[in-house]
């Protein structure tokens, strides 16, 4: 008999913050075990995703009901010391700001306590035909939530 896999476990609140982990594997490094910088990208934008998905804001839904997808319209990324082969990540995300139709989130990658990388997004809520438009009813209330370090379920 085999075993059943342990179950997913995805980032976590603590606080205001979202801590979600990633591990840099080969496929995420150059040739000399360096993570290639678009690979930053990648890890925030997970945790990211994670981080919405924590606090009740259905992206899929939105989606799949005509609403509308989040668009990344402004993005900074400061690298400040490389991540390598094999190192255990945090990923730390912070809601800075929210409007009615866009967030702007701050990102931080860590190993241990030593900052690797930050960045700042910002996310326009955009309708299926590439117009901004209002978040759909209940997320602006959940990203102000995040911003005040109210919890949500696992």
């Amino acid at each position: 008999m085999v075993n059943a896999p342990p179950p997913f476990i995805p980032g976590a609140f603590v606080g205001a913050e979202h801590h979600y982990r990633a591990r840099v594997y080969f496929e995420d490094t150059d040739l000399s075990g360096i993570v290639y910088h678009a690979n930053y990208l990648r890890y925030m934008e997970r945790a990211r995703s994670d981080m919405l998905r924590l606090a009740g804001i259905d992206q899929r839904a939105a989606m799949e009901a005509g609403e509308g997808a989040w668009a990344v319209t402004d993005l900074a990324i400061k690298y400040r010391s490389p991540a390598k082969l094999d190192d255990d990540l945090i990923v730390v995300s912070t809601v800075e700001a929210v409007r009615g139709a866009s967030v702007i989130i701050a990102q931080r990658i860590l190993r241990s306590q030593h900052e690797l990388t930050n960045g700042r997004v910002t996310a326009a809520f955009l309708s299926p035909e590439g117009r901004p438009r209002r978040q759909p009813a209940g997320w602006f209330e959940r990203f102000t939530a995040i911003m005040n370090g109210e919890t949500f379920p696992c």
